[in-house]
């Protein structure tokens, strides 16, 4: 062994790991591997990425920037900017008041078939969402399995609604909360829960004042991730709600609609829901290195 492998060898011990040297790093046998992606895997990374991002660049490319505050300020535009906004943000309320407890539920409770209840939670994930809208047709329509009784009863109907809207975009957006919400509260301590309630404290008042305080993160995560996914929701809403302007009409509608006859019109929204995206991963950025490291 040289002097260079015994420094070395002598630094990784007192390090406890292996040290990383410039353009390589030690393998389990001492031998050096130089660092660098082999050229099996670089080219098809590099056209995955291209992939990726060039339907994205040519939308940026193709956008109508000069016109764009004046397609922006159409009334049309406007109503499904501004029921998309409302709608998301009611459906992450829903989220929130109905996915918390039951992430709580999940993370914290031992019952039978939990696993098979995570498993129905989580459905909605890979559900296609025109099947989405069509269960909920089925459960919440006129003729359906409750809907029948909330319109005999209280006069209430859903579908084909701005509140149908809501129902729908929460219905794909709450599994996102769900499992962010979940994953934080089972990395979390319960035994500050614990000490809680033995000091006294109520278990729904352990919650409120020591556990929601710890999962914040999560729960803030999980409700951009749930109010973005509620923005980009497009079939079941279709399917559920349906596309009447000014009340149904949110803003992946108003694209798949203004596609037909004024492309310049769907880019501009297209752009917004772009920006959106942006900006919710930018959000979530530190939160994800955060948790990587």
């Amino acid at each position: 062994m040289t002097s260079l492998d015994k420094s070395d060898a002598a630094a990784d011990t007192l390090t406890g790991g292996p040290r990383r040297g410039r353009g390589r790093t030690w393998g389990r046998t001492g031998g050096r591997v130089r660092s660098g992606a082999p050229l099996a895997l670089l080219l098809p990374a590099l056209v995955g990425l291209a992939f990726l991002l060039l339907p994205l660049l040519a939308l940026l490319v193709r956008a109508p920037w000069r016109s764009l505050p004046d397609q922006l300020s159409k009334p049309e535009v406007w109503q499904a900017l501004q029921l998309s906004l409302f709608s998301a943000t009611a459906a992450t309320a829903v989220s929130l008041v109905l996915g918390v407890p039951l992430a709580w539920l999940l993370a914290r409770t031992e019952f039978p078939g939990r696993g098979l209840v995570r498993a129905l939670v989580t459905l909605p994930l890979v559900l296609p969402p025109v099947v989405g809208g069509v269960a909920l047709l089925l459960a919440l329509g006129r003729n359906g399995v409750v809907g029948k009784l909330l319109d005999s009863w209280f006069g209430i109907t859903l579908p084909f609604t701005t509140a149908g809207v809501v129902v729908a975009e929460a219905f794909v957006a709450m599994p996102f909360l769900v499992i962010s919400v979940e994953g934080t509260l089972r990395a979390a301590d319960p035994r500050y829960e614990e000490a809680a309630m033995t000091l006294g404290a109520s278990r729904f008042t352990a919650f409120r004042r020591v556990t929601l305080p710890l999962i914040a993160p999560g729960i803030a995560a999980g409700s951009v991730l749930a109010w973005a996914r509620a923005l980009g929701e497009f079939g079941a809403t279709i399917t559920f709600a349906g596309n009447f302007p000014g009340r149904t009409q949110t803003m992946p509608l108003a694209v798949y609609l203004a596609l037909q006859s004024d492309p310049d019109a769907a880019i501009a929204l297209s752009l917004v829901l772009l920006v959106v995206s942006i900006a919710v991963l930018a959000g979530l950025r530190d939160r994800w290195l955060t948790a990587a490291s």
